[in-house]
């Protein structure tokens, strides 16, 4: 069975910075497509960045210039390194692996998140 694994939320400081790792076990094959999204409190989830399996990468416009997205293909993991924090950017933060397998198999996998909070 496929599993997600996040890790390196925490407490930060406006300004700050974080790195977020996605770990995966039970694959044997590797993830077409991996994502971030977050949910902050009372608002619905959304995407914060994708990375495909060729390292092709799309950001939110909220975090543009101040995320990246990198994996590894390898390890089938995935990080997020988050600069220049904003009390906006607190959320729990799901990594999401999504694609095809063996032909034509629809996958899509979530992990159990990880809390990011930015306060003084």
């Amino acid at each position: 069975q496929v599993q997600l694994a996040e890790s390196g939320g925490g407490l930060v400081e406006p300004g700050g910075s974080l790195t977020l790792s996605c770990v995966s076990s039970g694959s044997r094959f590797r993830f077409d497509v991996m994502e971030w999204h977050r949910q902050a409190p009372g608002k619905e989830r959304e995407v914060v960045a994708i990375v495909s399996s060729g390292d092709s990468a799309i950001y939110a416009e909220a975090v543009k210039g101040r995320f990246t997205i990198s994996r590894d293909n390898v390890k089938n993991t995935v990080h997020l390194r988050m600069d220049n924090l904003t009390p906006e950017d607190t959320a729990v933060y799901f990594c999401r692996a999504q694609g095809t397998a063996y032909g034509n198999r629809r996958y899509d996998y979530w992990g159990q998140g990880t809390q990011v909070t930015v306060s003084s």
